[in-house]
């Protein structure tokens, strides 16, 4: 018996011994490894009405809505309103927030502020910083017949990455509130992984 139990505590002993030395490894190699992709988790965008905001997203490009629009009042008391402070300083009283998410769970946040309800985007793609975002749909054409019926513009003709062999489109163009996006037919990665600029 007195054998079997001193077996085992070799046993322990050993594999703890191990298990250190494989940790330590494995903490010296993460120091060196290059940084993994981070996945997209939301964006945000600054709308006039967010009500109509809301309604041209969740019936136009099929978001789901995950929280309706909500008022947030400038205050200390709760966390959300300490991490507005913490953003937009003081001063903006309230504001309403609601949040989305696309169809293949990325969150779309729409803000709207009383200081921004008579204030365009202005469409400048030189300016450092965001110019546009991207959404997917194989039906490119119905896609941006709905967003121009719906209010919203077509910023340009439907083009194909590779005219005559494949059938990757795209097409810019504008929600109703002046704000510039993309829509794609195919993923990112087929549109760009065989050297689209030909």
């Amino acid at each position: 018996m007195n054998r079997i139990l001193v077996g085992v505590v070799c046993i322990l002993m050993l594999s703890t011994s191990s298990y250190s030395q494989k940790s330590e490894n494995m903490s010296e190699s993460n120091e060196t490894v290059k940084p993994y992709p981070k996945t997209f988790s939301h964006i945000g965008i600054t709308v006039p009405n967010i009500e109509e905001a809301v309604k041209f997203y969740t019936e136009v490009l099929g978001f789901y809505v995950i929280m309706e629009p909500t008022l947030v009042k400038e205050e200390n008391e709760t966390a959300i309103g300490q991490m507005c402070i913490d953003v937009f300083g003081e001063g903006w009283g309230t504001f309403k927030i609601a949040h989305l998410s696309t169809g293949d769970k990325i969150g779309f946040e729409l803000f709207e502020f009383n200081e921004s309800k008579e204030q365009k985007p202005v469409f400048e793609p030189f300016r450092s910083g965001l110019f546009h975002f991207s959404i997917q749909d194989p039906d490119v054409e119905g896609v941006v017949k709905k967003i121009v019926d719906a209010g919203g513009k077509q910023r340009m003709p439907i083009r194909e990455y590779y005219p005559g062999e494949k059938p990757y489109r795209m097409c810019y163009v504008e929600d109703p509130f002046g704000t510039v996006f993309e829509i794609y037919s195919h993923s990112y990665e087929l549109h760009y992984s065989q050297g689209a600029y030909k």
